[in-house]
């Protein structure tokens, strides 16, 4: 674990899973386009390589180039909205871009690979969901992200790697550091968009769809806060390097939360707080919160994190820095 390489370091996650790396004390490359990443978001100990996942060449060029040994590979287009508009896109970038990053371990010192997936994969779900549960990706987006597991696991005896696939449940809040948080808000995130709303008189948040089989009618979603999915990677990393073997691991808290009741606990702050439904999103699934009993056994880590309203209340603080910043 000497050379890593973050593919989208520069995003929201991957710019949380470099800041827990470079304590580490390896050296530290991130690759990203910036298409969806930032520049002021890019550590300053990590060495920065513009580039695209889906051009094999410099992918190629950087890992040989670095002597990657390790890699965490988060570069990925994650609108889901957008992902049903934009198949082609998708596909080319989550699907052929992860290949990509696969075949560049045919002839170089690879042998640890930190997969970032979804619990999107499930479709569905009834009660907390483990590892073991057959994937049922619905929507567009987690058919990427299905495929994607699918070729980093057909590829690992070949090209002679481990890997952990880590299956995000949602992934919300922004580091103590104050340094690096959320910045894009195109993705549709719950907490980013009650974040941008905080900041406003008359505070508009809207519910994509209230009539799911769920026990207010809205989305049920498991909420883990970023610096804890963040050392969650350097734990996977360790896992792959002591014990030389895969794993699959949901990562999440294991405890379900409807949109309502995050709004609900929002409103305690902005009391003027307007609620719209409007027409679900498609791709969206009704509720999926994670069995934690494998996160727990294999990554074995002190959450820090694990309290909805620490969760919003940095989400929050980091948008009122950011406010500052323009």
């Amino acid at each position: 674990m000497n050379n890593i390489l973050v593919t989208g370091g520069a995003g929201y996650i991957g710019s949380h899973i470099v800041e827990q790396l470079i304590k580490t004390k390896a050296r530290i490359v991130i690759i990203d386009n910036l298409a969806t990443g930032y520049k002021k978001l890019i550590n300053k100990k990590a060495i920065f390589v513009k580039g695209d996942i889906k051009n094999f060449k410099k992918l190629s060029k950087t890992v040989n180039k670095y002597k990657i040994d390790s890699i965490i590979h988060l570069a990925a287009y994650l609108n889901i909205s957008e992902a049903e508009r934009h198949k082609k896109k998708y596909y080319q970038n989550n699907v052929i871009g992860t290949l990509n990053l696969i075949k560049c371990c045919k002839s170089s010192n690879i042998k640890s690979i930190v997969f970032s997936s979804s619990c999107s994969i499930y479709g569905n779900t009834i009660g907390a969901v483990n590892e073991n549960k057959r994937a049922n990706p619905i929507g567009y987006y987690a058919r990427t992200k299905y495929e994607g597991e699918k070729i980093i696991i057909k590829y690992a005896k070949k090209y002679n790697y481990n890997y952990a696939i880590l299956r995000y449940f949602n992934i919300a809040g922004a580091s103590s550091s104050n340094k690096i948080g959320e910045i894009n808000s195109s993705h549709g995130h719950l907490f980013k968009n009650i974040a941008i709303q905080s900041l406003k008189k008359k505070p508009v948040i809207n519910v994509y769809g209230a009539d799911y089989k769920t026990k207010d009618g809205t989305c049920v979603r498991d909420y883990m806060h970023v610096s804890d999915l963040s050392v969650a990677h350097v734990k996977a990393l360790k896992y792959l390097k002591e014990k030389s073997k895969s794993i699959i691991v949901n990562c999440g808290y294991g405890k379900g939360y409807s949109v309502l009741e995050i709004l609900r606990i929002f409103k305690r702050i902005k009391k003027n707080l307007e609620i719209n439904f409007v027409q679900r999103r498609k791709g969206d699934v009704a509720a999926v919160y994670s069995d934690t009993k494998k996160f727990k056994k294999t990554i074995k880590m002190k959450i820090k994190y694990n309290n909805i309203r620490k969760i919003l209340k940095s989400s929050i603080k980091w948008e009122k820095i950011l406010k500052n910043r323009k």
